[in-house]
């Protein structure tokens, strides 16, 4: 038997400790550095942008051809994804299929930006099929929202590439979300993402109203996107890094508890201990429900589970499955002012 000093043991103890990430033992959170930022370049009049449908099954083919006519009145040319019309059940596809979608247009040099048609659910089915290096060989936008959050953390984390949370296909492309689109992805312009302050017959502001739950400003990555999609890949190596990053979330048609749920979760895993900031969206017919007596507000559960970070923490933002909604690069540098309820990107998110 062999006898060791305490001091050789602690030093052996600290070997292993910094060996456990190579072996595969890694924690919920992601490495403390990541790939390098990839700017996409920005779209332009007369680019074409690949329609794909990464999740849910396409089931109206007159959601499609609105999707496409939309798209090409924004002045883009379409190229539809060879399986958008594939089904398997309830989702697009195979997964391979649909993984087949995503990857060719990313190869296809034709293509300069792609865009989901839908969400629905699936997406995470397709993160150990996608080819990540051509991703990242091949850097143009892809934008959705709702499920395609997997797609868009995933790609950010593995590759670098700025992804958009915004919307997808057949969303309602009115002027505010055009805008917000316009200025994000086309003028390449440090957007400033203000809620609309229209008072119509009012005395004041009693729609799309922000509320500053812990005043203050920060600077950070902006890293999120759908509550439910993001927690359901926590703990897989498919997420950005959370240090220092900018929280943004958003969700809908969610019971009070399932919200308090998942943002416990956020709190056990570290990431809420990790950020500097949080935005909260919308969270549509989100509310306690017919049977949920005594039940917490949502307004309730937020404070609880963010003001105790005692950092600068808003909700309300134009984010979410709502008509009028912003573009938000995912991966982007940006400064949110917690008491004025904005977001300001610090520099262009495309190149």
């Amino acid at each position: 038997m062999i006898l060791r000093s305490r001091r050789e043991v602690l030093a052996s103890l600290s070997v292993a400790a910094a060996a456990l990430p190579l072996l595969g033992f890694n924690s919920v959170t992601a490495p403390e550095k990541g790939p390098k930022t990839i700017l996409p370049p920005r779209l332009k009049p007369g680019d074409t942008v690949g329609l794909i449908c990464p999740a849910g099954a396409a089931f109206s083919k007159e959601v499609v051809q609105i999707t496409k006519e939309s798209i090409e009145a924004l002045g883009l040319k379409v190229k539809m994804g060879k399986h958008v019309f594939d089904r398997f059940g309830y989702l697009a596809g195979t997964d391979q299929a649909r993984a087949e979608d995503v990857n060719a247009m990313f190869a296809d040099k034709s293509v300069q930006g792609i865009l989901a048609i839908h969400g629905g659910w699936g997406c995470a089915r397709l993160l150990p099929l996608l080819d990540y290096k051509t991703i990242q060989k091949n850097p143009k936008p892809l934008i959705g929202y709702s499920d395609i959050t997997a797609l868009l953390l995933a790609i950010n984390a593995k590759t670098g590439l700025i992804t958009f949370h915004g919307p997808v296909g057949s969303a309602t492309w009115n002027k505010f979300s055009v805008d917000s689109f316009r200025q994000v992805l086309v003028d390449g312009s440090p957007a400033l993402f203000e809620n609309p302050k229209e008072l119509g017959d009012n005395l004041t502001i009693t729609k799309d109203r922000i509320t500053t739950i812990t005043p203050g400003t920060a600077q950070g990555k902006l890293v999120g996107g759908n509550l439910t999609v993001l927690t359901a890949i926590l703990g897989s190596d498919y997420l950005p890094n959370w240090k220092d990053a900018i929280l943004f979330l958003e969700d809908t048609n969610e019971a009070v508890y399932r919200v308090d749920r998942m943002l416990t979760q956020l709190k056990l895993a570290g990431v809420l201990d990790q950020v500097k900031g949080v935005v909260f969206g919308k969270c549509s017919d989100c509310e306690p429900g017919k049977g949920s007596y005594g039940s917490l507000t949502l307004e309730e559960v937020l404070e609880q589970h963010l003001q105790s970070l005692k950092i600068p923490v808003y909700s309300g933002a134009m984010i979410g499955h709502i008509t009028h909604k912003f573009t938000v690069p995912v991966g982007a540098e940006a400064e949110i002012d917690a008491t004025a309820g904005t977001i300001r990107l610090l520099k262009s998110a495309v190149a």
